[in-house]
Formats: C-alpha cells, structure tokens, sequence
C-alpha cells in the first residue's frame, strides 16, 4: 500500500511519530509516497527528520498556537482570532495538499494531529483511507483523564480533536498503557518509538535532561540552576535561530533540537523534566527513566497529557521546572517496564491486521474533484 502524511509541525513529537512510522512501513513492504508538514514562522523543520523521513517533504502553511511575549504561555484567543485572519493562507495549502493527492494517488492518508488534515479530508473527499493518529484521539475512551476545572478550554480540546479526525476511516488513539474496554470510534495503540530508542542501553549519569516545547520555560530553568547550582542540567529547546549550544552557568547548557545527542543524553541522564508532551515521556519510560512533566501555560492538552502520564505510572507532573522534586523519584519498576516495552513492541503484528483489514474493506467511494481543482459538491 502507499501511504502520505501529514504531519503537525508543532513541536517534535508528531515528526517523530512520523520517523517511526515511516519505519513501520518500510519493514512490511509497504511505500511512503511524500510528506506534508504544516509550518510556521516560530519553528523550524529539524534536520534529523528531513534526513531520516526517506520521502519527499512540502511544506505549507498550517494552523499553530500563539504565545506571549514571553514565548511561554499559549494564548487561546489570540491563537483562533489570528489564525482567522489566515484563512486564505490556509485554503491555498488545501489545495497543494490536493495537487499532491492526485499526483501521487495513496492509497492511506495518515495525519498526524494537523487540523489542515482533517479539513482536506472533510471538503475535497480523497479517494484514499483516512487515518488518523495521537494521544489526542484518547478523549474519546471512558478512562482519559480531563484536567479539572477548565470547561471552556475542554470543549475546544475537544473541537479540535473531532476537526483533525473529520471522516476518518480509522482513529488510532496512542496510550502510555494497553486499556480494555475501547469503543469502537477509536482504536488503542501503543506508542509509536523508533529503533534508535529501542537500541540504546540506559546509564545512570550525573545530569538531568529538559526539553521545553516553548523557549519562553528557559528563563524558569536558568533561575533554577542559579539556586541549585550542583545539579547539572542540559536542557533542550525549539528555539529558531539559537546557537547549537548555549551555556549561561556553569551547570546549565542550552542545545537546539538534535535527535542524536537528544536520545543519547536521555539514555545517560537521571531523569527528564519536560514540557507534557507525549512522545519524549514515552521514551524516557522505555528507558527506566522517572519524568516530571510540566503543562505549557494555558495548554489544556498538556494538563491532560500530565495527568494521564502520572496515571500510567511515567512520572510526575508539576507547574513548574523542579528539577531537586525529580531527584526524589523512585526507578522505574523492572516489572513495570517490561510490560510497557512489551507494548510498545505489539506494533509490527498490530499493523499487520490494520492493513489486513483495511484491504477488506470496500474502497471509500468518492466524487471527482472538479477541473479547477475545488471540491466536487452535492
């Protein structure tokens, strides 16, 4: 089968989700037939996954969150009121993610959590499947852990989730944890890890690593290497246009986005502080490494993301970069451990009945598009 992704450019997790599965595919005979990545000016692609993707790579303008001055807190508002004011932009990427369907006539779409994805799904009805995957499409399942208190920001988590799905043949919802009892709207899979993880073999360092999805969170970190100044820290961020490495203290250095050292590190480090992402909490577990989580400042997804990886025994969340509460953490349990890499190693045999399943059904019926290249309608 050809496969295309489209993948969310925000932050590292869905690119790496993207590496791995790329990797799936290719072991199981199947064609990755090109790769669409929504963009925006904060942010740059890394070059780790222009190298390892092995397959042609547009990019186009894509809905993202706004931050503060301080590139720390994600504002809401101010995300939906500029990102309307976009919508051209964002029709014009529809129709190059059109031009490159016909070109290269997949026989799968996967998107990975890009609300572009689900919307070219919903108006231009691609021939092709449409999957989708993320953590994200977990909401859906009885036992997903809401944060508290949030209504508002909920219901719009939950908009935008349905948004990326619209029409989605298949809703692969990845989970910390194999869970029982998963309605049918959605399909339980475990985390998506690449080989480069599984290979590495964990030591126990003198440092503990970070990873801020917001350069804005280095501030909270230098303060806190100020007044621990025996705890060594390397931290990571997405920071555009930073130096490779920055060392403001003596027991403090800042790295851009490097998936090498990145990994390497993590295997050899105490414990990783992060931002509540999904996909680098899900390598530190592998890895026997305790987590402390941080949800990005009015992020609801990422308070969700925290809860639900305290439940499934990942670590500790937290509202701010602690790096000495870390140090208390147990190891990770042995036992633990072993269940969770025997779920992470299910994939190849899991995907192997998605294809099969797949190839059973009756192929999605679909309405031409129309000569000038816009959506057939009615």
């Amino acid at each position: 089968m050809k496969f295309f992704f489209i993948v969310q450019g925000e932050g590292r997790g869905h690119i790496t989700q993207a590496i791995a599965f790329a990797t799936l595919l290719a072991s199981q005979g199947h064609e990755l037939g090109g790769v669409i990545v929504g963009k925006s000016n904060r942010r740059e692609i890394p070059e780790f996954f222009k190298r390892e993707i092995k397959a042609p790579i547009k990019e186009v303008v894509s809905p993202n969150f706004e931050c503060d001055g301080s590139d720390k807190k994600i504002l809401i508002g101010k995300t939906i009121w500029k990102n309307s004011l976009k919508a051209k932009s964002y029709w014009q990427s529809l129709r190059q993610i059109d031009q490159l369907m016909q070109e290269v006539q997949p026989d799968v779409i996967l998107n990975f959590y890009d609300l572009l994805g689900g919307i070219y799904n919903f108006l231009f009805r691609p021939k092709a499947h449409f999957w989708v995957i993320g953590h994200q499409y977990l909401i859906r399942h009885p036992d997903f852990h809401f944060a508290p208190g949030r209504p508002i920001d909920k219901v719009l988590f939950q908009v935008n989730t349905h948004l990326t799905s619209l029409g989605a043949d298949e809703r692969l919802a990845l989970s910390f944890l194999p869970k029982e009892n998963s309605p049918e709207s959605i399909r339980v899979v475990p985390p998506l890890l690449r080989h480069r993880v599984k290979n590495l073999t964990p030591q126990n360092g003198d440092f503990f690593l970070a990873y801020m999805v917001n350069p804005g969170y280095a501030d909270e970190v230098i303060l806190f290497a100020k007044a621990n100044p025996k705890l060594q820290i390397k931290a990571y961020w997405d920071k555009k246009d930073a130096a490779e490495t920055e060392q403001p203290l003596a027991n403090l250095s800042f790295h851009r986005v490097n998936d090498q050292t990145f990994l390497q590190d993590m295997a050899a480090c105490k414990g990783l502080v992060c931002t509540a992402g999904f996909e680098s909490v899900c390598e530190a577990m592998y890895l026997g490494k305790p987590v402390m989580m941080i949800p990005v400042s009015g992020q609801y997804e990422q308070a969700c993301n925290a809860l639900d990886g305290e439940a499934s025994g990942a670590g500790i969340a937290s509202e701010k970069f602690d790096f000495a509460k870390l140090a208390e953490i147990q190891k990770k349990d042995a036992e633990a451990s072993l269940v969770y890499r025997d779920w992470v190693g299910s994939w190849p045999e899991l995907f192997r009945s998605l294809v099969l399943e797949s190839e059973r059904r009756t192929p999605k019926i679909s309405e031409s598009p129309s000569h000038d290249g816009l959506p057939a309608m009615g």
